[in-house]
């Protein structure tokens, strides 16, 4: 499988910029004819994922507060 999707990634960085900006924009769409359901599951997923990595310290976290107030300092 992944060797198909090198292939695949060959040969459509091969293709002219209009017919790839098109391509990205059929492959967007296409994420978003999950349903509810199952996005809901992925977000689950996801969450554990990023639950998972900061409780074994493979990811840093910090306060929600400064980094909401380092945000808006940068506007």
């Amino acid at each position: 499988m992944l060797a198909n999707l090198q292939t695949f990634e060959a040969e459509a960085l091969n293709l002219p910029v209009y017919e790839r900006a098109l391509l990205a924009q059929h492959l967007l769409a296409s994420l978003d004819e999950t349903d509810e359901q199952e996005n809901e599951q992925l977000w689950l997923e996801e969450a554990q994922r990023r639950y998972n990595a900061y409780k074994n310290s493979t990811i840093s976290s910090r306060d929600a507060f400064e980094a909401i107030a380092e945000m808006r300092g940068q506007l």
